[in-house]
């Protein structure tokens, strides 16, 4: 049994360390992209409409690209969970 349970730690610290990079790169990611929209907003001639719709067609391209990538979180969360569960329900069966 210690053997499993020092499995089980190893696995448990590889997924928080996963986690933690996984949102160290999100975090300095919506950083970059934020400046990258300031430096736009900041240069823009808001009275040429190319500008105008360069700005748009930014904010709605990337409004529906963030919307499907936490839409896709929200699944694989979902997802990740139901299979812990069958994992517990599974193992809560053999030891019965």
């Amino acid at each position: 049994m210690d053997n499993l349970d020092s499995v089980r730690a190893r696995v448990l610290d590889r997924v928080d360390a996963a986690e933690r990079h996984f949102r160290l790169a999100f975090f300095g990611a919506a950083v970059l992209e934020a400046l990258f929209l300031g430096v736009f907003l900041f240069a823009a001639d808001f009275s040429n409409k190319t500008h105008m719709l360069l700005l748009i067609g930014l904010t709605m391209s990337y409004t529906i690209v963030i919307l499907g990538l936490v839409a896709l979180g929200a699944h694989v969360n979902r997802s990740t969970l139901r299979i812990l569960q069958a994992i517990d329900a599974a193992r809560g069966s053999q030891a019965a």
